[in-house]
């Protein structure tokens, strides 16, 4: 086997039960896909059933589907609900869905699209389903990023909703650098309890439906050179199950892919921004967030 992790790298999964948010399509379709073929009982936690329906029928393996819709607070507390009921363990929990540079937008508990999705929304499941990891060893927390939260530098708590003015690129990287800030303060809070671990990946640059929100002017250019700009799903989820399955993965860590500017490659440890690393924000971040969603967790 190469020095390469690839997905022949997967530790066996059997008898264990993993949730992945948006998993019927691009990276989270690989991810639950590659889960399921080593074993995991897989939950396709999505918006849209009909379509998770049809994305669980072209997994080999054990694939339910979940309705959530990360962005209303109603839908989250009833999936978690839901999820809490039929599993009374959770090994893997993979906050995967996301938007990209949409118009403004809220959502309908009047966050900003970005903000709520990307991260609201995976801050309110995590906190509500947490217990059902904390006594499962070896359990985890993994929370897709983006090298796009270098392109905003901090956390606008002045104006956190993008009421004032509004930019797509800085709306989506504040939602990123949230993600990150909130996988290292969990993990913060995680590590007297042992078991569980949050994690934090990101996919380089994927060919996904992600860019569907991109301005026209950009989609045409950029669909013609995604053969030399971007990867494959299949690539680009890999950083986010080694994070989930590799078991010399630590809690706290970010894992991207290795080639060039972290664009393309098999992925590898990589390092955030210098502003992820605030603990003071991260703390800040954290207890607005438990503000707005009215989610709290039981590790302080």
């Amino acid at each position: 086997m190469s020095g390469n992790w690839t997905e022949q790298n997967i530790s066996d999964q059997h008898g264990r039960i993993a949730i992945v948010t948006g998993g019927n399509t691009g990276l989270g379709f690989e991810t639950a896909r590659m889960l399921a073929a080593h074993g995991a009982k897989v939950v396709l936690a999505v918006r849209d059933v009909e379509k998770g329906g049809q994305a669980a029928a072209r997994i080999a393996g054990d694939v339910a589907v979940q309705a959530l819709d990360l962005t209303s607070l109603d839908s989250i507390r009833s999936a978690a609900a839901d999820l809490r009921a039929a599993y009374p363990r959770i090994d893997l929990l993979i906050n995967n869905a996301g938007v990209m540079y949409t118009p403004r937008q809220t959502t309908s508990d009047g966050f900003e699209l970005q903000f709520g999705t990307n991260h609201l929304g995976h801050f309110a499941l995590t906190g509500l389903l947490i217990d059902r990891l904390l006594p499962v060893p070896g359990s985890r927390v993994v929370t897709v990023s983006s090298t796009g939260h270098r392109i905003q530098a901090a956390i606008h708590f002045d104006d956190l909703q993008w009421e004032r003015s509004y930019s797509r690129a800085g709306a989506y990287g504040q939602s990123k650098l949230a993600n990150l800030m909130f996988t290292y303060e969990l993990q913060r809070r995680l590590a007297p309890h042992g078991a569980t671990i949050a994690v934090a990946a990101h996919p380089g640059v994927s060919n996904t439906e992600l860019i569907r929100n991109l301005p026209a002017a950009f989609r045409g250019p950029i669909r013609w050179l995604a053969p030399l700009l971007t990867q494959k799903p299949e690539m680009g989820a890999l950083p986010t199950l080694r994070a989930a399955t590799d078991p010399a993965v630590l809690g706290g860590q970010y894992y991207g892919p290795g080639g060039w500017g972290e664009v393309r490659g098999y992925p590898k440890l990589v390092t955030s921004s210098a502003d992820s690393y605030d603990q003071a924000v991260q703390r800040r971040l954290w207890t607005v967030s438990e503000e707005l969603t009215g989610v709290t967790f039981p590790v302080r």
